[in-house]
């Protein structure tokens, strides 16, 4: 029941964690899948329909179900901590936002077991997602689906933006805020932004779905050219929402075990957010052969091959704080050391595509698949892990196993290599992307075999993750409040992991790295700039997860709406949108009781404060 219904914010990041990882298992067995039926030419282990469905599962799910929350989990867990505040600026919308993200992401994959899971693409692009092409329900599973995760995500953004404006300590301006939390800020600014345009996109192609509606119906005088605008204007600042924070991570990450300060800080916060305003401007580059004209192809082209410059700042910064100093190479600093060159890759392909004439005979084809790799794994995928094993005592008072560790990078790193470095001359010679099978004698025979042990080998490397996790929850929380030395932001001050109100007297930030400026003048922690007194805290509630339940209900109830049922009741409970209208009237009670009930928290006195609270 305590973790039904909790609003503190670490317990939250460790329910985003173990949601976002289960998916992320789930993600990765489609994606095992895939490359065993690629493994060989005219291969028959899954029929062609299961592979679309497997290939449109594995992009959703990996994208909006497994990054997504995984990002969240580490900003839920580590945000507050750096900023020094107690918590979240509205912890009961906080964890609103987990739980309909958890209904959203439970209710697009229990498609599986109803009768057929979406099979138009991660993407999925009209009029392939229209009732004529797509007659099932399987993507009425998608649209209904992302709307109620999309809505988590949405007001998970909202949060941290307004958490970070108003909540820092006294002395944390923004200009020494650390580079994790500037990441979150503009990521949080980017979900305002792209989430509503993939939502108005969702809502429509429902409503062409549902109710019959024309906007991607081109019969109907729709267009679907229209879709494609709509989703990439949400999907490209997607992939900036995606790669920002592992960004800050790999900053945090190498600064700390470099023993240096971030080479540059002022530039990276100026690139940050110069990569988050032109990631806005450059959707139509997934688009250069639908035939917008060669005008609109080379604005779109020159606005991306810009985005290389910010990206190119850090990379440099992170070299030059590498420079020189004494580096200790620890899991967490492998992964993020691991992360700039591959990530310099996925940018150089990232050009490559850019240029729109080359774009017409990459496009669609293996390359693609390649530089979103690159880019999304060996970006984001590495930066969370090291993330994960960087903040992993922070959240739950133990350090991983080192050994366990070396094993889960070396094997997941090579392992991603292995898959995808081929899959760029798979494309270049000519292998399209979302085939199910290919024919013997093409020359794809055994790059493609190198591509699936290579995904095998990741696999074994999330194991080794799994294992180690397990092996250190076996031990004593014996993790010291800054258990690697070299800690340097605020985070690292407090036990581990964090007792429930985070700081018993609000940090007094004298400067950037906060904490490192106290180690430099001999001090053990942060001089507070408040005396000790009574702290407020939030009550926990119940009310977000039954919301977020009326509104899987409901969902479910429009997407049946249209069937034909042989019992009277059943068709009569959801042929009338009985069943729906049930579903939102649970959601709009719980809003009610919200509104209507003041609920003014409780307060944890100074002399509960030297046992050091409840551990989260």
């Amino acid at each position: 029941m305590d973790w039904l219904t909790t609003v503190d914010h670490k317990k939250i990041g460790i329910l985003y964690l173990i949601a976002g990882g289960f998916f992320f298992l789930v993600g990765g067995l489609e994606a095992i899948l895939i490359r065993i039926q690629l493994w060989k030419p005219l291969n028959d282990f899954v029929a062609a329909h299961t592979f679309n469905e497997l290939l449109t599962m594995h992009g959703t799910t990996m994208i909006f179900l497994a990054a997504m929350p995984m990002i969240f989990a580490l900003m839920n867990a580590i945000i507050p901590l750096q900023i020094g505040a107690r918590d979240v600026a509205f912890p009961f919308v906080n964890a609103l936002g987990f739980w309909t993200f958890f209904a959203g992401g439970v209710l697009l994959n229990v498609s599986w077991f109803a009768g057929g899971a979406p099979d138009a693409g991660w993407t999925s692009y009209a009029p392939l997602a229209t009732t004529t092409y797509s007659s099932g329900h399987g993507v009425d599973f998608y649209v209904i689906g992302l709307q109620i995760a999309g809505i988590g995500t949405l007001i998970g953004g909202i949060n941290f933006l307004a958490t970070i404006i108003n909540m820092r300590a006294p002395g944390m301006s923004f200009m020494r805020m650390p580079m994790f939390t500037w990441a979150a800020f503009i990521t949080s600014a980017l979900i305002l932004f792209a989430f509503p345009a993939l939502t108005v996109g969702l809502v429509a192609l429902m409503f062409d779905r549902l109710f019959g509606g024309n906007f991607f119906e081109v019969s109907n005088g729709g267009n679907a050219v229209l879709w494609e605008h709509i989703f990439w204007i949400f999907g490209h600042p997607e992939v900036y929402i995606l790669i920002l924070p592992a960004f800050g991570i790999i900053s945090e990450v190498i600064s700390t075990f470099s023993r240096k300060r971030l080479f540059g800080y002022s530039s990276m916060v100026f690139a940050t957010v110069l990569i988050g305003f032109l990631g806005f401007m450059v959707w139509a580059h997934h688009m250069f052969t639908t035939g917008l004209g060669p005008v609109a192809n080379a604005l779109f082209s020159i606005a991306t091959m810009l985005i290389a410059v910010p990206t190119g700042i850090k990379i440099f910064n992170w070299l030059f704080t590498m420079w020189g100093g004494s580096i200790k190479f620890t899991t967490a600093n492998l992964f993020a050391v691991g992360f700039v060159p591959t990530f310099v890759m996925g940018g150089v392909t990232g050009v490559m595509l850019a240029a729109a004439p080359a774009d017409f005979q990459y496009h669609d084809s293996y390359f693609v698949v390649a530089h979103f790799h690159y880019v999304i794994v060996g970006g984001l995928i590495l930066g969370l892990f090291s993330g994960l094993y960087y903040w992993w005592p922070k959240m739950f008072g133990r350090v991983l196993n080192e050994t366990i560790g070396k094993i889960c990078f070396w094997t997941f790193f090579l392992g991603f290599h292995l898959t995808f470095f081929v899959q760029h001359f798979l494309g270049l010679m000519g292998m399209p992307r979302r085939v199910w099978t290919y024919l013997d004698g093409l020359g794809f025979n055994n790059l493609n075999l190198i591509s699936t042990i290579g995904a095998f080998l990741m696999g074994i490397g999330t194991i080794a993750f799994l294992i180690n996790v397990v092996v250190t929850s076996m031990k004593p929380r014996d993790a010291g409040n800054d258990p690697w030395e070299d800690g340097r932001t605020l985070e690292w001050s407090i036990p581990s992991p964090a007792p429930e109100y985070n700081f018993a007297q609000t940090p007094l930030v004298r400067g950037y790295d906060a904490l490192w400026k106290e180690k430099m003048e001999g001090k053990s922690g942060m001089t507070p700039a408040e005396p000790l007194g009574s702290i407020h805290m939030p009550s926990p509630s119940i009310l977000p997860f039954l919301m977020s339940v009326g509104l899987f209900i409901a969902g479910f109830g429009l997407m049946y709406a249209d069937g034909k049922y042989d019992n009277s009741f059943v068709a009569f409970v959801f042929n009338n949108h009985i069943f729906a209208g049930f579903g939102l009237l649970i959601t709009f009670a719980c809003m009610f009781l919200r509104s209507v009930f003041d609920d003014h928290g409780f307060h944890i006195e100074p002399d509960e404060l030297h046992d050091k609270g409840v551990k989260a």
